[in-house]
């Protein structure tokens, strides 16, 4: 048997959508690579037919971890799959406790970034996630965790601080400053979880690169997101947890509560807002901690319905995020990672909650 004859040959013919605007009628994953030459040994492909698009990003998302703290590599294995059915096919981990690194060495898994481990202030987050330290330590944290990752860092930015009995911010300003300046330095983007206001201005002018949630933006700060260039990721799958959250809080901490409230109450103007003013925006779900995975269809419906035009927000799980994190899309010579639709899922993107092909590595594994 020949060389060519021992290639594995995938085309992909209907509609593939190599940009927003650009599309073409096939593919070929030629031994997991994206061609559009028609390459040796076409006549005996595997051919899917449908609306393609590379595959999903969840840019929030947690393998490895469930609400009580770290899983076993079974667990972590199901929810893997379990974004993989959904269409995800990349995911920025954004803070797990497990090591996942085992997910590498499987062509059927989701390709991972990590962040490493979350690192929040001592007693300030959920039990059992984060590295939890104090300030004079933060800069040393960030540095083994820049390095554990692949190219980011999670801080824990804000939490509720029992002693007021609400949101209040984490780390003092010089010691953020040293934290992220020593990321950069190291070749790592920082990203913060921020649910209130009163931490957003200073992880911003420390250099920040992204902040998640970031329910707490106002008409002060948007514009200095904006202005930075700084990326927010509002994840409002878990966001629409909030009226829980504050009625389990109610009796013990009030005004956290009624914070929560106010925060849920405005996400869709907060996202618009932010959207309007020019931040980027990008698709996750926050899968991992008490939300299931494989959501990410919902998420990019959640971003529709506060606003943000349809084809921004697919671009938002599609080409534009790849872009932000650095990963190709459907480009030639790209690894073959797409999922295909029955109808074209810009004129709808609800058309994301059913998949009809998942394509990893050139193979259709779903």
């Amino acid at each position: 048997m020949s060389d060519q004859e021992e290639q594995r040959v995938l085309r992909v013919k209907g509609r593939v959508l190599v940009g927003p605007d650009e599309v073409r009628d096939e593919l070929w994953a030629v031994d997991g690579r994206i061609t559009y030459e028609r390459p040796p040994g076409a006549d005996r492909a595997e051919t899917v037919r449908g609306w393609a698009l590379p595959g999903l990003v969840d840019a929030h998302c947690h393998v490895g971890l469930d609400r009580h703290g770290p899983v076993d590599a079974a667990t972590a294995e199901r929810q893997a799959l379990t974004d993989r059915e959904a269409g995800t096919l990349l995911v920025r981990d954004a803070g797990s406790p497990s090591d996942t690194r085992w997910i590498d060495d499987r062509e059927d898994l989701p390709k991972i970034i990590r962040a490493g481990r979350h690192i929040a202030r001592t007693r300030r987050y959920i039990r059992n996630y984060a590295h939890e330290i104090e300030p004079g330590d933060l800069v040393a944290y960030v540095a083994r965790e820049a390095k554990r990752g692949d190219g980011w860092v999670k801080l824990v930015g804000d939490w509720i601080d029992r002693s007021v009995g609400d949101l209040t911010a984490c780390w003092p300003r010089g010691e953020v400053e040293a934290a992220i300046a020593e990321a950069h330095r190291l070749g790592a983007r920082v990203t913060a979880h921020c649910f209130a206001e009163e931490s957003l201005r200073d992880l911003v002018e420390a250099g920040i690169d992204c902040v998640e949630h970031a329910t707490g933006l106002t008409e002060d700060t948007i514009p200095l997101f904006a202005e930075r260039g700084v990326a927010i990721v509002p994840t409002l799958v878990n966001i629409a947890t909030f009226p829980d959250l504050a009625a389990g809080g109610e009796a013990k901490f009030p005004r956290w509560s009624a914070h929560m409230r106010r925060l849920y109450e405005r996400r869709y103007d907060t996202v618009r807002a932010a959207y309007d003013a020019g931040i980027p925006v990008y698709v996750g779900t926050d899968a991992g901690g008490s939300l299931a995975h494989g959501l990410v269809a919902g998420e990019v419906a959640e971003l529709v319905k506060a606003g943000i035009p349809p084809l921004e927000a697919l671009s938002a799980t599609a080409w534009g995020a790849r872009r932000w994190l650095g990963r190709p899309a459907l480009e030639e010579g790209a690894p073959a990672d797409l999922v295909v639709y029955d109808e074209d899922p810009r004129a709808d993107v609800r058309v994301l909650a059913a998949p009809r092909h998942v394509v990893l590595e050139g193979r259709v594994v779903g």
